[in-house]
């Protein structure tokens, strides 16, 4: 009881004293938490020296942490400002919790009320307020801040005339303030990466703290930009940010760029760090030749941390009212999205028309793994009409299949599948219902020997009655002997392809059961040879590195097998080391050849990157060739094309690669690409490329030969320039042109480009892309980016990425 009765007579006895009077020249005074009732032990603070009963500490009321004040400057008398401001003394780390007042001139009651005038600040942990004219009630816990008020805490920053906050319970209000709150962004970001910072702000009538991370305003405005006069902003009568969910909430919500409102919404919620979210995301549009203008107003639904959905109206001005779904989903045993598209009918051609799409993959067990991919549309022309990418227009097959793998160890696997195809143009390809495979490569076996095996049964099926269909057992083991030392390797291998066929439709006449078997021999060898040198004034490390590789394949009559899945092998650098020029298992070619290869590489010695590289290989025939696809003309020349590859830095921030297959039996060039890409910095970037290929054909119709003029560049102020030009020698036509402009408003970004390309002479396509892009808000209308990515080498996007959510945009 008494000491209860003395604590409570302190605050009288310090009425008796006047403000000035008590506060001018003593040290600060600390107030540890540890005397709040309730509150754990804490060390207590440093004590500073007493100077008078008043520096005793007062438990504050209520259970929450008693002020600290600051002393003033001295003063002359009770009542007299300061007439010189001399720095606070030096004091002990306030402890968690305490509460510091500093001021030119404070007074009041302590525990009970503190008026704090000039420079007036208050703080709290990462907490500062600071005002002209601060008042700090110790029984509430309240602040009062008047004129020039700034509240900061961490990398939030408030600022306005006036504000009144309950600092325990962040409750409170603030007038006409402006604000921006920063946080760390929660968008997904690749492996290494660090998480990004967002920050948003604007200003208000008023904002009010309805909690810890909670905020409402009226007649407010957001946006990512940190001028004062920002280019864009979100503008709504009641505005409510929730950091804790990350989510903004508006309603009455209209979108303002460059004070032009371009956006309005009742009612409306948007991220405030990037994250997922439920609403309707900003709309699409663009135009071509083909859908006319095209709008889409997607609504993202965000189910689940792992699952979402979009479903986007899409209004094409020619076809009509399309209707786009996408669900994604994934778990730790399995991942997975599906695509509708529907259109109920196409006013050009009066059709219905859909598309529908399903990728799923699942973990069965920890070995077993298990994959579906599903895909078709209504009709062959779906691509060509409701798609402006030439990537999507010019799909030839769309795969359906299912798969069943098993990975019994590192060295050994099985798998089960099944497939076909919907064609959209030329010859449909065989179904392989099923087809089981088991894979073997074991290494480190009796004297460093290696084997490996690969085992097939597929069963071939067609829909057309004119072709031959039946199944195929493959067998193909083979033993390698790798001999490695630092400077050189040898490494012979044997083998055997075994191949059995029972036919159900053959179309031949002869046996409906047909088997093969091939020995196969080959040795593959190389050298090393490495010498410091020194050119235009640089050290590097130069390497030579010949290579020989010899096959000896015998002749087995073949032309009674049907073609299920073979053709032959584009000839290329990597093709001339292979045991057979064909793909598939119907044809194994025969062989008695020999492959020759020089590669001579410079190497930065300090950062061991490659600055150059040049090969030069070409083949050596012992024997004509026998083994032939139908239709193929055998080879009956000793030697096969010069192959020749040469890329690097050939000048500082320039990159030259070039390829050439030159014919020495016939003195042409059968094929040669070059490309020369000068890129001196980021958004930087020049291309040219000639690309020439003779055809195999006498009349020559499959050759090519293009020139191509690619490239992006600052143009000043922010704009930047972007484009690409194709240019057919042969046709002496333009098969795509891509012009574009982009420009960097620091917090958004505007795009525009023009997609024109001809597949055919007669069928053009002409595409509009308009995108204007908020910083870590919306973007709204169509990305021509991957566009520009995919015909644009060392292209760069010039501001962050804003995630599309929009299945198929680009």
């Amino acid at each position: 009881m008494r000491l209860r009765t003395q604590l409570r007579a302190i605050p009288l006895l310090l009425c008796c004293f006047s403000g000035s009077a008590l506060a001018a020249g003593l040290p600060p005074l600390v107030v540890s938490p540890d005397l709040l009732g309730g509150s754990s032990p804490r060390a207590p603070a440093k004590p500073a020296p007493a100077a008078s009963p008043a520096d005793a500490a007062q438990p504050a009321a209520g259970g929450r942490p008693a002020a600290k004040a600051a002393a003033p400057a001295p003063a002359a008398t009770q009542g007299q400002a300061a007439k010189t401001p001399a720095p606070a003394p030096a004091t002990a780390a306030l402890p968690p919790g305490a509460t510091e007042v500093r001021a030119q001139r404070i007074r009041g009651t302590r525990s009970v009320e503190l008026l704090a005038e000039g420079d007036a600040e208050l703080q709290r942990d990462d907490l500062l307020l600071s005002a002209d004219k601060l008042t700090y009630r110790e029984l509430e816990d309240e602040a009062h801040a008047e004129g020039n008020v700034r509240l900061r805490r961490g990398e939030d920053s408030m600022s306005g005339p006036e504000a009144r906050l309950k600092l325990e319970e962040r409750l409170g209000s603030f007038e006409s303030p402006t604000y921006r709150i920063k946080r760390q962004s929660t968008a997904p970001v690749q492996p290494g990466e660090t998480p990004r910072e967002v920050a948003g702000g604007g200003s208000a009538d008023v904002l009010y703290f309805e909690g810890e991370n909670q905020y409402r305003l009226k007649n407010a405005t957001w946006s990512t930009c940190e001028a004062s006069d920002p280019d864009w902003y979100l503008k709504a009568s009641d505005l409510h940010l929730d950091y804790d969910r990350e989510l903004g909430t508006a309603q009455g919500a209209s979108l303002v760029f460059q004070d032009v409102p371009m956006l309005w919404w009742p009612w409306a919620e948007f991220p405030l760090a990037g994250q997922r979210q439920s609403g309707f995301l900003a709309p699409t549009f663009g135009m071509s030749n083909k859908v006319g203008l095209d709008i889409s107003v997607p609504y993202y639904w965000n189910i689940a941390p792992n699952y979402d959905a979009t479903i986007a109206p899409r209004v094409m001005g020619r076809r009509g009212v399309q209707l786009a779904t996408e669900f994604r989903y994934l778990t730790p045993t399995q991942a997975g999205e599906a695509r509708v598209e529907y259109l109920p009918r196409d006013n050009v051609t009066g059709e219905e028309r859909a598309l529908g799409s399903f990728q799923h993959t699942q973990v069965i067990t920890p070995s077993l793994f298990a994959a579906i991919d599903w895909n078709g549309v209504t009709d062959k022309e779906y691509f060509e009409d409701l798609s402006s990418r030439v990537s999507v227009a010019s799909r030839a097959n769309l795969v359906r299949k299912g798969t069943l793998t098993y990975a019994g160890s590192e060295w050994w696997n099985a798998s089960a599948l099944v497939q076909s195809y919907q064609t959209l143009s030329g010859g449909e390809p065989y179904r392989k219902l099923p087809q089981l495979l088991l894979n073997v490569n074991r290494g480190e076996l009796i004297g460093g020997s290696a084997f490996a095996f690969r085992g097939e049964y597929v069963q071939f099926d067609h829909p057309d009655s004119n072709v031959a269909e039946g199944s195929r057992f493959t067998l193909h083991p083979q033993v390698s002997l790798p001999f490695e030392r630092a400077g050189y390797y040898v490494t012979p291998k044997v083998g055997l392809h075994y191949t059995q066929y029972d036919l159900d439709r053959d179309l031949t006449g002869s046996s409906r059961s047909i088997t093969r078997s091939v020995p196969i021999f080959s040795v593959d060898s190389g050298l090393f040879f490495e010498r410091d040198t020194n050119l235009f004034g640089r050290d590097f490390l130069q390497t030579l590195e010949p290579r020989v590789f010899y096959v000896k394949t015998p002749f087995r009559d073949q032309t009674d097998i049907p073609v299920f899945d073979s053709s032959r092998y584009d000839f290329g650098l990597a093709q001339i080391f292979s045991e057979n020029q064909y793909s598939g298992g119907d044809r194994i070619a025969d062989a008695n050849q020999v492959t020759a290869a020089v590669t001579t590489r410079l190497i930065d010695p300090e950062s061991g990157g490659e600055r150059l590289r040049a090969t030069v290989g070409q083949r050596f025939y012992f024997d004509d060739q026998r083994v032939t696809l139908p239709g193929e003309e055998p080879r009956t020349g000793r030697r096969a094309d010069v192959l020749g590859l040469f890329s690097g830095y050939v000048m500082p921030k320039t990159w030259l690669d070039s390829t050439l297959q030159y014919n020495p039996r016939d003195n042409w060039t059968e094929r040669f690409n070059a490309g020369v890409r000068y890129q001196p910095d980021f958004a930087k970037a020049v291309n040219l490329s000639y690309r020439y290929s003779r055809g195999r054909l006498a009349d020559e119709s499959d050759k090519i030969q293009d020139l191509a003029l690619s490239g992006q560049w600052p143009l000043g102020g922010g704009w930047y320039g972007v484009g690409r030009v194709t240019r057919s020698l042969k046709e002496d036509r333009i098969t795509e042109a891509i012009a574009g402009i982009e420009y960097d408003g620091g917090c958004w970004v505007v795009r525009t480009a023009v997609h024109r390309f001809a597949t055919d002479p007669n069928d053009v396509t002409q595409a509009v892309f308009v995108q204007l892009e908020l910083n870590d808000l919306a973007s709204v209308g169509t990305s021509p980016v991957n566009l520009l990515k995919r015909s644009v080498a060392g292209y760069g996007k010039i501001n962050d990425p804003v995630s599309d959510r929009v299945f198929g945009a680009e």
